[in-house]
């Protein structure tokens, strides 16, 4: 074949192939079939509309951005701010005939239905004497979903309980304040101990200071006063908070001027709701602190009220069954 022949038969392949006319091979040699994706790309040059452009190929690339959902106000959760109604049981509220010969249970009905919360006493009257039906208690308050709390009343120790707790604790049991203290101590670890067995969870105990009948404190405020030291560093080492229950005629009368500065629970006594949130106020303070909780006396019933400001952080205060 002349040079000129071989240059025209180039051009006529050329130009098969161009016309998409070239010759077909045997299937065994065909190359494997490339994805849609690559035939797209092979097939396409750069002026083909079809071509995605680079901002539509990293928006593909990319996660889809999560759409914004707006919940209507109506639904959306909120704090309570207003006062909450709640109550608090002890012993009295123990069938009648039960406990301790000087403080049998007066069958007294539990809190009314429309009570939130329940703060619940540990002791049967003076220290060292268990709620007799605590764990009753609990459950009462444990089927109702409601919000619990615990108190204590704290009490001056005769002379052999202060003769077997002097040495039990963190202070100077060769002093008299120390041995003082240190029954105040061994009071809280007991109210815990029966916290504990139970069942009931609280975040803080409120340490409830009032004369007690039979159960006499001293005359000596100061040493009074260095049992519920003790009582409340018992409580502090066990990891509870502490709140102080009393009025400021009760607290004078038992500590005399002792300032702790802690949050306080204030009773108002056979009054009105609206007797207890005016005891909210500063003018009722008895031992420095804030007022929390205020409490009165109606239809044989101890009732309770939040304060301003509790309402918002009751979880601070409370435990949610």
């Amino acid at each position: 074949m002349t040079a000129r022949a071989r240059w025209c038969s180039t051009i006529a392949v050329a130009a098969l192939l161009l016309s998409g006319c070239a010759p077909l091979e045997p299937e065994s040699r065909k190359s494997p079939r490339p994805s849609p994706s690559a035939s797209a790309s092979a097939a396409t040059g750069p002026s083909t509309p079809s071509r995605p452009t680079p901002s539509a190929t990293r928006q593909s690339a990319t996660k889809p951005a999560t759409p914004k959902v707006t919940v209507p106000e109506s639904l959306r959760s909120r704090r309570p701010s207003g006062p909450i109604l709640g109550g608090d049981v002890s012993w009295p509220q123990c069938p009648k005939g039960m406990g301790i010969p000087q403080r049998k249970g007066l069958g007294i009905p539990m809190p009314i239905p429309a009570a939130k919360f329940v703060i619940i006493g540990l002791t049967n009257g003076p220290a060292f004497t268990p709620n007799p039906c605590l764990a009753d208690q609990v459950q009462w308050v444990k089927d109702r979903h409601l919000m619990a709390a615990a108190y204590a009343v704290t009490s001056y120790p005769d002379a052999r309980t202060l003769a077997r707790h002097r040495d039990s604790g963190p202070f100077d049991g060769d002093t008299r304040l120390g041995a003082l203290r240190n029954v105040g101590f061994q009071q809280a670890r007991y109210n815990v101990a029966n916290m504990k067995r139970a069942g009931l969870l609280s975040p803080v105990v409120w340490i409830d200071v009032e004369p007690v009948s039979v159960f006499e404190w001293s005359n000596d405020p100061v040493a009074n006063s260095a049992v519920v030291r003790g009582v409340a560093r018992g409580y502090t080492d066990a990891g509870y908070r502490i709140g102080t229950y009393s009025t400021q005629a009760l607290w004078q009368t038992v500590v005399g001027g002792l300032e702790l500065g802690l949050p306080e629970w204030r009773a108002a006594g056979e009054t009105s709701r609206a007797e207890a949130l005016r005891r909210c106020g500063p003018a009722a303070m008895y031992q420095g602190g804030k007022s929390v909780l205020s409490q009165w006396v109606e239809d044989n019933r101890d009732q309770n009220v939040t304060c301003p400001g509790t309402s918002a952080d009751m979880l601070r205060w409370f435990h949610q069954y």
